[in-house]
């Protein structure tokens, strides 16, 4: 039988509304239907609604937002064995849509035919219901809540970005940019055990929460700061140059600060998105032996995230500061889009609007 399936659909630049999208309650092998409860609003969300497109992905028609999420159960496949009805799961939004190179060497991130919620021309699931690969819904355990579940997708950029760091017992980690990226790097990075790590920002309340959160050394910059003043800064701090550093704003001089204060033979992982061309100082990376590696979402991250918030190695709680039901969605993308709090989360499940 048809009903309504509330969602949020970007129409066009700056256009979101609710709407009651017809829902036939369909699903396909190896697929599952779920009812959604928490999605948080990513950072990419809040720019297709100011600007319609992120690089070359251009919004050309309407589009349901939303890829930070966790629903429960409510229909299975036949071909759907390690999932049942009533379970709660996390949404990895990403899917490959073909058996390809990158998905037979584990790296299907980088396959161009991905299915990726949010992400034109995919819809995302901000919505009442939405039906996802079952291989790709993750069961979570009793001791994890739905909005930890949802939060397991910014965790996996800080894992992915971790991993190609090649962060390690003892390691010593810059981190540039405390918004929610930069703060799930900095908590990845410690339970993989960094002994060190120093994280910079523009605002002191977001600093403020980074060393709540476990930061060693914060520091606030401001806009027009020398990099190479910053980069002796963060040296000092330490007490020798980092061994490595996770940029995690996209800015230009940010980019320019992370390559000075990486120690020789160190790594720079790029994690934010700014302009398509930087001028950045290639040489003095060049001499120094210094690798500047690039981050694209995340993959084979969910089992391990998962595993971290369940074991209590990372506590994600804290980040999420401010919570909205459905209904509320475009008060919500403001809050956001206003740079208030840290994680703003929706509540799609009118019937439980608990965490």
């Amino acid at each position: 039988m048809a009903q309504e399936n509330l969602s949020a659909v970007l129409h066009s630049q700056g256009d979101l509304r609710l709407c009651h999208c017809p829902f036939l309650g369909s699903y396909h092998d190896p697929e599952v239907l779920l009812q959604m409860h928490s999605v948080g609003i990513c950072g990419s969300d809040v720019h297709y609604w100011q600007h319609g497109r992120i690089g070359d992905f251009v919004l050309t028609k309407p589009m349901v937002l939303g890829h930070e999420a966790s629903g429960r159960v409510v229909k299975v496949g036949s071909a759907v064995k390690h999932l049942k009805v009533g379970d709660r799961v996390a949404i990895e939004p990403g899917v490959p849509r073909e058996m390809d190179e990158y998905f037979k060497s584990g790296r299907y991130n980088l396959s161009p035919t991905i299915f990726f919620c949010a992400t034109p021309p995919d819809d995302g699931n901000l919505c009442r219901y939405y039906t996802h690969s079952a291989n790709f819904c993750y069961k979570l355990p009793d001791n994890v809540t739905f909005e930890e579940g949802a939060l397991i997708e910014p965790l996996s950029v800080g894992i992915h970005s971790c991993r190609r760091a090649g962060v390690t017992l003892g390691s010593t980690v810059f981190i540039c940019g405390a918004g929610p990226i930069g703060l799930v790097c900095m908590l990845v990075a410690k339970a993989m055990g960094a002994s060190q790590v120093i994280i910079t920002d523009l605002f002191p309340e977001r600093l403020k929460m980074a060393k709540e959160l476990g930061a060693d050394f914060q520091v606030t910059v401001k806009r027009g700061d020398e990099p190479q003043q910053l980069a002796k800064t963060v040296g000092d701090m330490l007490g020798a140059p980092p061994q490595i550093t996770i940029e995690c704003t996209g800015v230009e001089s940010s980019i320019q600060s992370a390559i000075y204060a990486t120690r020789s033979g160190g790594v720079v992982v790029l994690v934010g998105l700014g302009s398509e061309m930087a001028s950045v100082p290639l040489v003095n990376a060049a001499v120094r032996e210094v690798d500047i590696r690039g981050t694209f979402r995340y993959c084979n991250t969910w089992p391990m995230a998962i595993a971290m918030l369940a074991s209590g190695k990372v506590n994600v709680k804290p980040l999420v500061t401010h919570r909205f039901p459905l209904e509320q969605v475009v008060q919500a993308f403001e809050t956001t889009r206003q740079g208030l709090g840290i994680k703003v989360m929706l509540k799609c499940d009118q019937n439980d609007q608990n965490p």
